[in-house]
């Protein structure tokens, strides 16, 4: 397992998530200012909560489905400077 592995994952509000690392580093997600975004691209499917609720991991990374997913890295990194990652 990497460090920057997702281990859980939790839904904590409207486009709001908590995660943990395979490394014990947990911190937050906030989704709304990417999803609500003009360019949002695929991303936009996740204002609909019931898509937006269906977050899980696979291969330690945070997926939904029609192929959207986040770097874990990316998110571990920005979480371990700040404790939050705003995509």
């Amino acid at each position: 397992m990497i460090p920057w592995d997702v281990v859980e994952v939790k839904i904590i509000d409207e486009h709001l998530i908590a995660v943990t690392f395979a490394d014990g580093l947990r911190g937050k997600v906030h989704m709304g200012r990417l999803i609500n975004s003009k360019d949002a691209g695929i991303f936009e499917r996740l204002r609909d909560p019931s898509v937006f609720k269906q977050v899980h991991i696979e291969h330690g990374t945070l997926v939904w489905p029609g192929e959207i997913d986040l770097p874990p890295h990316v998110m571990h990194d920005e979480i371990e400077r700040t404790g939050v990652y705003v995509p």
